[in-house]
């Protein structure tokens, strides 16, 4: 029977090619082999999010008569259903959090250094991606937090010079944040998102695998292991320690789900966006009103944008990791730029 399951399959589909991939297909093991685990894990979270988040769709109602309601009857009434969106909602932070650590990892390794550029590129635009998931879901339980972290987030983008009233209606679906900004979040966060994600994600694993996994300079590699079935037996086992941090995490600290959202009530105080975006806002924050005569949100918006395009475009600036010399200068950058968004980030939660 299983010779003749082949045959069939081999008449349809070339299992001889995908046989012989997986015999020669190979990963690198030298002394920061350890870091290759963290972009599995976060496609690992994906498909936890893509699971957990099937399942609510069952059971959740994209208006803001019902949707509070809905998120309540999952919690209390469906049976698990508190365990499953803690779970959806922990695995969404973890996701963010081991691409930020895989981005910084793969940024101080070189492995953006060529011919990998687009490799990096399509990471940096994943991640952006992955933060635009995160906000889009953050109001779908249509609470008192996420109403106003919604509207504060989204006010930001007034600041754009000529587009800013037409960012903010596009975002919101008019003026202010109404059930249509609920509406239009939802087709975000379960509908487009998600598709440009799993597009980018494909493309991003086709340049991994049409240009290798990237070795450090100087590194020595001490041999080579198969892919399959041996990293793969041990990218699943880092899978299992992430999804047992995960069920920890949902069972000990479940998601809460708050005050239904009152848009006639005041901003309650000390609001503050999810943790990933907190750099962000205590910039914006500190601010003063004005710098030289420029709004000081705008200036700042404009900085932080400048930096990320700067950050994402940093194989074509590195020239000296292009040729496969050191590069202490985008190293020192890199440096700085991890003490600021972890040193903002603390400062913002602390504060």
């Amino acid at each position: 029977m299983p010779g003749r399951i082949s045959c069939w399959l081999s008449e349809r589909f070339p299992v001889a090619a995908a046989r012989d991939f997986a015999a020669h297909k190979t990963v690198p093991v030298h002394r920061a082999s350890l870091w290759y685990y963290f972009g599995g894990m976060s496609l690992f979270l994906f498909l936890v999010q893509i699971v957990t988040g099937s399942l609510l769709l069952l059971y959740y109602r994209p208006s803001s008569a019902e949707a509070y309601e809905s998120v309540q009857f999952v919690m209390t009434t469906v049976s698990f259903g508190w365990l499953i969106r803690s779970i959806h909602a922990w695995s969404a932070n973890l996701m963010v959090f081991f691409l930020f650590v895989h981005m910084f990892s793969c940024f101080f390794l070189k492995a953006y250094r060529k011919p990998r550029e687009l490799t990096w590129v399509s990471g940096c635009c994943l991640l952006g991606l992955a933060m635009a998931l995160g906000f889009s879901g953050y109001l779908l339980p249509w609470n008192t937090l996420s109403f106003f972290a919604t509207a504060i987030g989204t006010e930001t983008a007034k600041v754009v010079p000529g587009l800013g009233g037409f960012l903010v209606r596009f975002l919101r679906g008019g003026d202010e944040v109404t059930g249509a900004t609920l509406t239009r979040f939802f087709a975000w966060h379960v509908a487009i998102l998600p598709a440009a994600m799993a597009l980018l994600l494909a493309a991003h694993l086709a340049f991994i695998q049409a240009q290798g996994m990237s070795v450090p300079r100087g590194a020595a590699v001490r041999r080579q292991l198969p892919f399959f079935p041996n990293f793969l037996y041990r990218e699943m086992l880092a899978w299992v320690l992430a999804l047992a941090v995960l069920a920890a995490l949902a069972a000990f600290y479940p998601a809460e789900l708050g005050v239904k959202a009152d848009p006639f009530a005041e901003a309650p105080a000390g609001i503050k966006p999810e943790w990933y975006f907190l750099f962000a806002f205590q910039t914006l924050k500190l601010l003063p009103a004005t710098v030289l005569g420029i709004e000081g949100e705008a200036v700042g918006v404009f900085a932080l944008s400048v930096g990320g395009l700067l950050w994402m475009l940093t194989p074509f600036l590195d020239r000296k990791s292009a040729r496969g010399e050191p590069s202490p200068l985008f190293t020192w950058l890199g440096v700085a730029a991890l003490a600021y968004w972890v040193g903002m980030s603390l400062y913002g939660w602390l504060t």
